[in-house]
């Protein structure tokens, strides 16, 4: 051999591991979810779940290049979670993200042994249903988001008083999504000295209709619509059936408000979907979650609908108005 063909075998032989490398095929991450609405719609229904999937591919996981987001649709039915949830065990998913109603992050712990869970809990409080040992340490597999859900309702209807100060008696929207909310709501109510009538709906599809027009029959003066993932698809039927029957109407998310509603109190749902989005991201690059707190949001916005409160005839005090973070004109 001479000296030529010998450092061309030196330069072979040390370029052989850079193309085994440069060969690799590239990490594919894959991330599991059950949502209440078709991908095609998140824009219009929940853009906060495209708030998510943007941060996401901000922190370097992006569909199409290194992430595979797979999304099965469900309704509140326990079998079809449960089947739904055994779906997303079957392909071997990274984390899975658990939004919405308790009953979907109970699914998914439920099908999968060891796979991360990041829940956004907007509906329950995890802490108060005992999913997680304690909001610092969640010392299992499950962090994320909590709404604080077991306290802010009876702030709602806190605010719904000082809009309202003639208000003797209201009623609250409910299924079995939010039973929190609803003790929260209840408790609330009775420290202000007013009367609860509870609309609880138990049977699909929920009969709206027969519920606010029930509470309006009973006198009732104000509607509380407590959080529940369940009452999404039917925002714009919920509200508008509020106008109808004259009730003043008080939600969590500024989305209702949006959509007709008089007014909401609650976090931000875009910041939050993209602080998951960042759980997510870290759970990708290898930490474990149970040394992740559970985070809370450290900010809520008080929005009004000044149209909606226009066509019911109110007068809303001023000093009320210069709480609001938002007026909606």
């Amino acid at each position: 051999m001479n000296r030529r063909d010998s450092v061309l075998m030196l330069i072979g032989a040390g370029a052989a591991p850079l193309a085994g490398l440069a060969q690799q095929p590239r990490r594919i991450y894959r991330l599991g979810m059950l949502q209440a609405n078709a991908r095609a719609d998140w824009g219009r229904i929940d853009p906060y779940l495209i708030a998510f999937v943007e941060r996401l591919s901000e922190l370097g996981f992006s569909e199409g290049r290194n992430l595979v987001i797979e999304s099965r649709l469900v309704t509140g039915e326990a079998a079809t979670l449960a089947d739904a949830a055994a779906d997303l065990t079957r392909l071997n998913c990274d984390v899975l993200l658990a939004s919405g109603t308790e009953a979907r992050l109970v699914a998914l712990e439920q099908a999968s042994r060891d796979t991360p869970i990041v829940v956004v809990a907007v509906d329950y409080d995890p802490l108060a249903t005992g999913h997680v040992a304690s909001l610092a340490r969640p010392g299992g597999r499950i962090t994320g988001i909590t709404h604080l859900q077991s306290e802010l309702p009876a702030k709602r209807v806190e605010l719904l008083k000082d809009m309202l100060p003639g208000v003797r008696r209201i009623a609250v929207l409910a299924d079995s999504s939010n039973a929190g909310q609803l003790a929260s709501a209840q408790s609330g109510a009775k420290r202000l000295g007013l009367q609860v009538q509870v609309l609880e709906l138990k049977k699909r599809p929920y009969d709206y209709e027969s519920a606010i027009a029930g509470a309006a029959r009973a006198k009732a003066q104000a509607l509380l619509v407590l959080g529940s993932a369940n009452f999404v698809p039917a925002r714009a039927r919920i509200t508008e059936l509020a106008l109808k029957h004259r009730l003043p109407s008080m939600f969590h998310h500024s989305v209702w408000v949006e959509f007709g509603g008089l007014m909401s109190y609650g976090a931000n749902f875009t910041s939050t979907f993209r602080r998951a989005a960042e759980q997510v991201a870290l759970i990708f690059n290898g930490k474990r979650p149970a040394d992740m707190p559970v985070e809370q949001p450290t900010r809520f916005e008080l929005v009004v609908n000044m149209k909606t409160a226009k066509s019911l005839g109110l007068t809303i005090p001023h000093a009320f108005l210069l709480r609001a973070d938002r007026l909606i004109e």
